[in-house]
């Protein structure tokens, strides 16, 4: 636990400075319910590695982060649900420590809302980034 930060809030719950209503907690992941829930059993799951964002995450960390999202889903007995991981401002991300969010949807008015407005490129250019892309994958 010395890869967390002092002045995170979710590293401060992480060590217990601030209580929270703790699901499941792992070597290296912990789960509490949100308290600004949009559903009932809306969980976050953090990574006990204090990083901003996804891609700054060790492996070992996302590994075991969704196993964790499995169970607590099973647990809830939720059968649609959304998992929500925001990365940055711009993209809703308010406490810059990774979390995943398990959101159940019992009810189209109930749980998480999206609009997705989807671009309509030509197939030439979805080949043209995918060839971009696998060149930088390492």
């Amino acid at each position: 636990m010395n890869h967390l930060a002092a002045d995170c809030i979710f590293c401060k719950i992480i060590k217990g400075a601030i209580p929270s209503c703790k699901l499941i907690e792992t070597k290296l992941s912990y789960a509490f319910l949100d308290i600004g829930p949009l559903s009932p059993g809306h969980t976050l799951i953090i990574p006990k590695f204090h990083a901003q964002k996804m891609h700054e995450l060790p492996d070992e960390h996302l590994a075991d982060i969704l196993p964790v999202a499995k169970k607590i889903a099973i647990a809830i007995g939720c059968t649609d649900y959304n998992i929500l991981q925001n990365n940055g401002a711009l993209a809703n991300q308010e406490v810059m420590h990774v979390h995943f969010h398990l959101i159940p949807k019992p009810d189209a008015e109930t749980g998480l809302g999206l609009r997705w407005k989807p671009l309509s490129p030509s197939i030439d250019s979805v080949k043209e980034l995918a060839e971009k892309i696998t060149k930088n994958l390492s």
